[in-house]
Protein backbone atom coordinates (compact mmCIF):
# COMPACT_ATOMS: atom_id res chain seq x y z
CA UNK A 1 0.00 0.00 0.00
CA UNK A 2 2.78 2.44 0.97
CA UNK A 3 4.68 1.56 -2.18
CA UNK A 4 1.56 2.15 -4.33
CA UNK A 5 0.91 5.55 -2.72
CA UNK A 6 4.56 6.42 -3.28
CA UNK A 7 4.30 5.47 -6.96
CA UNK A 8 1.11 7.53 -7.36
CA UNK A 9 2.75 10.53 -5.69
CA UNK A 10 5.84 10.17 -7.87
CA UNK A 11 3.68 9.91 -11.01
CA UNK A 12 1.63 12.93 -9.97
CA UNK A 13 4.80 14.92 -9.31
CA UNK A 14 6.21 13.97 -12.72
CA UNK A 15 3.00 15.06 -14.49
CA UNK A 16 3.09 18.40 -12.62
CA UNK A 17 6.74 18.97 -13.59
CA UNK A 18 5.99 18.22 -17.25
CA UNK A 19 2.96 20.54 -17.26
CA UNK A 20 4.84 23.38 -15.57
CA UNK A 21 7.85 22.95 -17.86
CA UNK A 22 5.54 22.90 -20.89
CA UNK A 23 3.77 26.06 -19.80
CA UNK A 24 7.14 27.83 -19.42
CA UNK A 25 8.12 26.68 -22.92
CA UNK A 26 4.89 28.10 -24.40
CA UNK A 27 5.31 31.37 -22.50
CA UNK A 28 8.95 31.47 -23.60
CA UNK A 29 8.11 31.00 -27.27
CA UNK A 30 5.42 33.70 -27.08
CA UNK A 31 8.03 36.02 -25.59
CA UNK A 32 10.48 35.16 -28.39
CA UNK A 33 7.68 35.79 -30.92
CA UNK A 34 7.21 39.26 -29.40
CA UNK A 35 10.85 40.06 -30.27
CA UNK A 36 10.47 38.69 -33.81
CA UNK A 37 7.25 40.68 -34.31
CA UNK A 38 8.70 43.93 -32.93
CA UNK A 39 11.82 43.70 -35.11
CA UNK A 40 9.92 42.64 -38.24
CA UNK A 41 7.43 45.48 -37.72
CA UNK A 42 10.18 48.09 -37.93
CA UNK A 43 10.25 47.61 -41.71
CA UNK A 44 6.57 48.53 -41.96
CA UNK A 45 7.13 52.27 -42.23
CA UNK A 46 9.53 51.74 -45.13
CA UNK A 47 7.03 49.50 -46.90
CA UNK A 48 3.89 51.58 -46.34
CA UNK A 49 4.06 53.61 -49.55
CA UNK A 50 5.50 50.76 -51.59
CA UNK A 51 2.58 48.49 -50.72
CA UNK A 52 -0.21 51.06 -50.87
CA UNK A 53 -1.08 50.42 -47.23
CA UNK A 54 -3.59 53.01 -46.04
CA UNK A 55 -2.86 54.92 -42.82
CA UNK A 56 -5.85 53.19 -41.17
CA UNK A 57 -4.61 49.69 -41.99
CA UNK A 58 -1.07 50.75 -41.05
CA UNK A 59 -2.35 51.72 -37.60
CA UNK A 60 -4.28 48.47 -37.26
CA UNK A 61 -1.28 46.39 -38.31
CA UNK A 62 0.44 47.32 -35.09
CA UNK A 63 -2.22 45.20 -33.40
CA UNK A 64 -1.76 42.15 -35.67
CA UNK A 65 -1.94 39.71 -32.74
CA UNK A 66 -5.11 41.15 -31.17
CA UNK A 67 -8.17 38.89 -31.40
CA UNK A 68 -10.26 41.56 -33.13
CA UNK A 69 -7.70 42.35 -35.85
CA UNK A 70 -8.71 40.73 -39.11
CA UNK A 71 -5.92 39.90 -41.54
CA UNK A 72 -7.86 40.45 -44.76
CA UNK A 73 -6.59 43.48 -46.68
CA UNK A 74 -4.68 42.72 -49.89
CA UNK A 75 -2.39 45.70 -49.28
CA UNK A 76 -1.45 44.14 -45.94
CA UNK A 77 -0.21 41.10 -47.88
CA UNK A 78 1.83 43.43 -50.08
CA UNK A 79 3.29 45.12 -46.99
CA UNK A 80 4.20 41.76 -45.41
CA UNK A 81 5.83 40.73 -48.69
CA UNK A 82 7.83 43.97 -48.78
CA UNK A 83 8.85 43.63 -45.13
CA UNK A 84 9.86 40.00 -45.66
CA UNK A 85 12.00 41.00 -48.60
CA UNK A 86 13.80 43.61 -46.46
CA UNK A 87 15.06 40.70 -44.33
CA UNK A 88 15.51 38.23 -47.25
CA UNK A 89 12.79 35.94 -45.88
CA UNK A 90 11.16 35.24 -49.25
CA UNK A 91 12.31 33.41 -52.33
CA UNK A 92 11.85 34.88 -55.81
CA UNK A 93 8.45 33.14 -56.09
CA UNK A 94 7.20 35.01 -52.97
CA UNK A 95 7.29 31.86 -50.84
CA UNK A 96 9.14 31.65 -47.54
CA UNK A 97 12.87 31.02 -47.73
CA UNK A 98 13.11 28.34 -45.03
CA UNK A 99 16.80 28.64 -44.24
CA UNK A 100 16.74 32.44 -44.07
CA UNK A 101 13.64 32.36 -41.84
CA UNK A 102 15.35 29.91 -39.48
CA UNK A 103 18.42 32.16 -39.34
CA UNK A 104 16.31 35.29 -38.83
CA UNK A 105 14.36 33.85 -35.89
CA UNK A 106 17.50 32.37 -34.33
CA UNK A 107 19.00 35.89 -34.09
CA UNK A 108 16.63 36.68 -31.23
CA UNK A 109 17.13 35.62 -27.61
CA UNK A 110 16.32 31.89 -27.47
CA UNK A 111 15.14 32.05 -31.09
CA UNK A 112 16.26 28.48 -31.73
CA UNK A 113 13.34 27.39 -29.51
CA UNK A 114 10.81 29.03 -31.86
CA UNK A 115 12.47 28.74 -35.25
CA UNK A 116 11.38 25.25 -36.36
CA UNK A 117 7.79 25.67 -35.15
CA UNK A 118 7.40 29.03 -36.86
CA UNK A 119 8.77 27.73 -40.18
CA UNK A 120 6.55 24.65 -39.94
CA UNK A 121 3.39 26.71 -39.32
CA UNK A 122 4.11 29.19 -42.12
CA UNK A 123 4.99 26.40 -44.56
CA UNK A 124 1.76 24.52 -43.76
CA UNK A 125 -0.22 27.70 -44.39
CA UNK A 126 1.62 28.35 -47.65
CA UNK A 127 0.65 24.88 -48.89
CA UNK A 128 -3.03 25.62 -48.20
CA UNK A 129 -3.00 28.74 -50.39
CA UNK A 130 -0.42 27.76 -53.00
CA UNK A 131 -2.97 27.97 -55.81
CA UNK A 132 -3.54 31.74 -55.35
CA UNK A 133 -1.59 33.42 -58.14
CA UNK A 134 -1.56 37.00 -56.82
CA UNK A 135 1.36 37.25 -54.37
CA UNK A 136 -0.24 39.88 -52.12
CA UNK A 137 -3.54 37.99 -51.89
CA UNK A 138 -1.72 34.73 -51.14
CA UNK A 139 0.56 36.30 -48.50
CA UNK A 140 -2.34 37.89 -46.63
CA UNK A 141 -4.14 34.50 -46.55
CA UNK A 142 -0.95 32.82 -45.31
CA UNK A 143 -0.54 35.51 -42.63
CA UNK A 144 -4.14 35.05 -41.44
CA UNK A 145 -3.64 31.28 -41.32
CA UNK A 146 -0.34 31.67 -39.45
CA UNK A 147 -1.97 33.96 -36.88
CA UNK A 148 -4.69 31.37 -36.16
CA UNK A 149 -2.22 28.46 -36.04
CA UNK A 150 0.26 30.38 -33.86
CA UNK A 151 -2.52 31.10 -31.37
CA UNK A 152 -3.51 27.42 -31.36
CA UNK A 153 0.14 26.42 -30.82
CA UNK A 154 0.47 28.90 -27.96
CA UNK A 155 3.29 30.89 -29.54
CA UNK A 156 1.36 34.07 -30.33
CA UNK A 157 2.51 37.00 -28.19
CA UNK A 158 0.25 39.35 -26.29
CA UNK A 159 0.26 42.93 -27.61
CA UNK A 160 1.71 44.10 -24.27
CA UNK A 161 4.67 41.73 -24.74
CA UNK A 162 5.46 43.30 -28.12
CA UNK A 163 5.13 46.83 -26.77
CA UNK A 164 7.53 45.93 -23.95
CA UNK A 165 10.32 45.00 -26.38
CA UNK A 166 9.67 47.60 -29.12
CA UNK A 167 12.37 49.93 -27.78
CA UNK A 168 15.05 47.29 -28.38
CA UNK A 169 14.50 47.50 -32.11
Amino acid sequence: MVRRVGNIMASTWLVCVVLVAGSHLVAGTAEIMSHVTAHFGKALAECREESGLSPAVLEEFQHFWREDFEVVHRELGCAILCMSNKFSLMQDDARMHHENMHDYVKKFPQGEVLSAKMVELIHNCEKQYDDIKDDCDRVVKVAACFKVDAKKAGIAPEVAMIEAVMEKY
